[in-house]
């Protein structure tokens, strides 16, 4: 078990709150947002951090809070260089990482990037266990995910895993999944964010990164799209963490309960409110979120297709309660593309949709495909760890 308690700085709520206030859409969320943000900011003391949205004018706080603000930061950097010299006059090497790490910290919580990441590569440097490095490493990846900086995640993702196969704990090694898996929501790797997540359901602990709540959310969400209808019944919803917290999350559950019980017209309302509620404000989600309904259509689309040889357009729209036009036009767009997601033709002189199913052999090599960049993936990260 990790013997430090890993603090949630920076507070990856400040730009969370920031996104729903930048989004004129969201409107019935700014009051809420707004106040968020504001006690956020005022809590951690966010001075660096609140300058620089000053200066692009979106500062929720006024002149005489900033300055206030900054007061603090002076003084408590102040009393944290003071604490380090001291350290290093008459105090061991464990003294001076822990004054180290006590100034990293402070300037991760407050928001300033570059001096954070200064003091969090020095305090990495002078640390000596295996433990206490991934601790910080991972604080390296938050401070990437709180400054949308995916590059600087997936550097700092590398060098965890590379310490992790170093002698990692298993606390660590579950807190690691989350992270990655959060990080492949980010790039729309749905599927490979679902596995990691899965496994880290009866384990969770990386409440510094989000709350177990929300962790259950983006399990169902990124699994609803990703694994199959017995995946799905097995791995979310008959998951017991996860039935713990679906009451909390009925949109949710409405989403993988309907799908799984082949109910389409409630599975199309509860994915627009999935829409509405869970993609719209997320500032990990919203960027993919027209390409997750659309994922999300197909999916529905292809489990009524497998069932039949053919069925009418009328009987379909009934199905999903929606027009016959709308229907027609939604899978002509999925039968027409390239590459073509849904194996059928359409009839629209007789009101026909026949399935053409592609040969086995076909979908045998695209399943053997996937599963070889899964491993492929294994290959290349313990090969991180080893070399």
């Amino acid at each position: 078990m990790s013997d430090e308690v890993l603090l949630p700085i920076p507070n990856l709520q400040v730009p969370q709150q920031l996104f729903i206030l930048s989004n004129p859409s969201l409107g019935p969320l700014h009051a809420a947002a707004r106040a968020s943000l504001i006690a956020a900011i005022e809590a951690d003391e966010m001075g660096p951090y609140c300058a620089t949205l000053q200066s692009a004018n979106i500062c929720p706080i006024d002149d005489a809070a900033l300055s206030s603000i900054r007061t603090k930061n002076t003084a408590k950097l102040v009393e944290l260089d003071a604490a380090l010299v001291a350290a290093e006059k008459t105090e061991g090497e464990t003294e001076i990482s822990d004054a180290l790490k006590a100034r990293a910290n402070y300037l991760t919580q407050i928001g300033d990037k570059d001096g954070a990441l200064a003091a969090q590569r020095l305090a990495l440097e002078k640390s000596s266990g295996v433990g206490s490095k991934i601790d910080i490493v991972l604080t390296f990846i938050r401070i990437g995910f709180f400054f949308g900086d995916y590059a600087l995640v997936q550097e700092y993702l590398d060098r965890a895993d590379a310490l992790v196969q170093e002698g990692g704990d298993w606390d660590r090694l579950n807190r690691l999944k989350v992270y990655r898996g959060l990080y492949l929501l980010g790039i729309r790797q749905f599927r490979r964010a679902a596995d990691l997540f899965v496994e880290a359901l009866s384990t969770f602990t990386a409440t510094e990164l989000l709350s177990y709540t929300d962790f259950v959310a983006l399990t169902t969400i990124a699994g609803a799209v990703s694994l199959s209808r017995v995946e799905l019944k097995k791995k979310i919803i008959n998951a017991p963490e996860v039935l713990q917290v679906l009451p909390e999350l009925p949109v949710l559950s409405d989403l993988i309960s309907s799908l799984y019980a082949c109910d389409y017209a409630k599975f199309f309302q509860a994915l627009a409110a999935t829409n509405d509620q869970f993609l719209m404000p997320s500032r990990v989600l919203s960027p993919h979120r027209k390409y997750y309904v659309r994922e999300m259509r197909i999916v529905a689309y292809s489990q009524v297709l497998e069932s039949y040889a053919s069925l009418t357009l009328k009987n379909l729209s009934e199905r999903f309660g929606v027009s016959e036009e709308f229907i027609e036009n939604d899978l002509l767009q999925f039968i027409a593309g390239s590459p073509t997601r849904l194996h059928c033709t359409i009839d629209s002189v007789n009101g026909i949709v026949s399935t053409t199913r592609p040969p086995v052999r076909t979908k045998q090599l695209k399943q053997l495909l996937r599963s070889g960049d899964s491993v492929l993936d294994g290959v290349q990260r313990l090969g991180r760890g080893l070399y």
